[in-house]
C-alpha cells in the first residue's frame, strides 16, 4: 500500500465542534446531519494489535480466513449502528435535503421497486440494497455536509471492532446459543431485518455487528487477503471492479456466517434484476441483506487528500457491486 493511502486510512480538517471535542478526548459523540434533526452515534475504537482471521480448528472456518496473523490497527471511531434509512435517505431523496449537493456529485435515481420488500424503512431500520458505490457516495456527501471525513471500514478494522478484544469465534465467546442476545439471524429474525440497536451491543458499544444486514468494507475480495495482510492497518486495495469483502452475516444466515472472521464476497447476481437501464451503480435489487456502517479515522486527511481518496476509490471503480 502506498504512503498516500496509509495517510487516508489513518485519516486534517474538522469543522463540527462536537466532532472536534470528541477528537481531543477520544470519546463517543453524536454527529448531527446539518439542516436536519437526524443524528448518529460514533464510538471510539482504541487501536491495538489482534489476530486477524481464524484458527484452523474454528468451527465453520473457511479457507479465506487464514492463516491467521497478528496485525496492528490505528485509532478510529465507528458508527454504533448500521447506517439507517433515516440517515441515508437525506442524501438519496432530494425532497429531504433542500441544500444543493457539491459540484461533481449526484443523487441516486429512485429505485422502481420496493428494495425493502416490505420489511421496514423509516424509524430506525438499516439502509440496505445499495451497492458499495452507493455507500461510498453517501460517505462523500456526509463529508461535504459535516466537514468530517467518514468512510467505510477496512475488513481488518471491521473485524477488530467486532471482536472488541475477544479472541473467540464470536465477540461473546463460542456458545452459539448466545447469538440470539446479540444478532438477528436465521434462528430468530423471522426472515427479515429489524430496527437497529434492539439487541445487546458488543463490549465496545457496537450494535448489530453480527447479523441484521451484512456490511460493506473497503477491501477487494481476495481469497489470500488475510494471508497477505500487512502488519499495520492492512487493506486489500481494489484493483478490479469485482468483488468486495462484506462482513457480519445477515438475517437469513446461519450462525457460522456470523463469526467475526467470516468473509463474504459481493456478487453481480445481486444486480441482475435491476429495473434501471443501464444497470444502476447505486442499488442491488436482490440484496436487501446488505448495508453498511461508517468509520472516522482519528487522524483526518487534508481536504486535498480526502478529495483524491473519493476520486480514486469511487470513480475509478464505479462499476463495483
Amino acid at each position: 500500500m502506498t504512503r498516500y493511502y496509509v495517510t487516508l486510512l489513518l485519516g486534517g480538517m474538522l469543522s463540527n465542534s462536537t466532532a472536534v471535542q470528541a477528537q481531543q478526548t477520544f470519546t463517543p459523540y453524536e454527529q448531527q446531519i446539518p439542516g436536519t434533526t437526524v443524528s448518529f452515534k460514533m464510538m471510539p475504537i482504541k487501536g491495538g494489535s489482534f489476530t486477524l482471521g481464524s484458527p484452523d480448528n474454528e468451527k465453520g472456518r473457511n479457507k479465506d480466513e487464514g492463516p491467521a496473523k497478528n496485525v496492528t490497527i490505528a485509532d478510529f471511531w465507528m458508527g454504533a449502528t448500521e447506517v439507517t434509512f433515516d440517515e441515508y435517505d437525506i442524501y438519496a431523496d432530494a425532497e429531504k435535503d433542500k441544500t444543493p449537493i457539491p459540484d461533481g456529485m449526484t443523487r441516486p435515481s429512485p429505485p422502481y421497486i420496493d428494495l425493502t420488500l416490505g420489511m421496514g424503512k423509516a424509524g430506525g431500520f438499516p439502509a440496505n440494497s445499495m451497492s458499495q458505490y452507493g455507500a461510498l457516495m453517501y460517505c462523500k456527501w456526509l463529508y461535504a455536509k459535516t466537514g468530517v471525513f467518514y468512510r467505510l471500514p477496512t475488513a481488518a478494522e471491521w473485524e477488530y471492532a467486532c471482536r472488541a478484544g475477544a479472541k473467540t469465534a464470536y465477540p461473546f465467546g463460542t456458545d452459539e446459543s448466545q447469538l440470539k442476545k446479540y444478532a438477528w439471524f436465521k434462528e430468530n429474525s423471522g426472515e427479515k431485518y429489524h430496527k437497529v440497536a434492539q439487541l445487546q451491543p458488543n463490549a465496545w458499544g457496537l450494535y448489530d455487528m453480527l447479523g441484521n444486514v451484512a456490511e460493506w468494507t473497503l477491501d477487494q475480495y481476495d481469497e489470500s487477503g488475510v494471508a497477505n495482510a500487512t502488519a499495520t492497518d492492512p487493506w486489500t486495495m481494489p484493483v478490479a471492479k469485482m468483488s468486495r469483502v462484506i462482513k457480519g452475516g445477515n438475517y437469513n444466515d446461519a450462525a457460522p456466517a456470523l463469526r467475526s472472521a467470516a468473509r463474504l464476497k459481493s456478487d453481480p447476481v445481486w444486480n441482475r434484476r435491476d429495473p434501471q437501464i443501464p444497470k444502476s451503480s447505486w442499488w442491488n435489487a436482490d440484496a436487501p441483506f446488505i448495508g453498511f456502517r461508517i468509520v472516522r479515522p482519528a487522524k483526518q486527511p487534508t481536504p486535498e487528500e480526502a478529495e483524491k481518496f473519493f476520486e480514486e476509490i469511487i470513480d475509478k471503480y464505479k462499476g463495483s457491486r
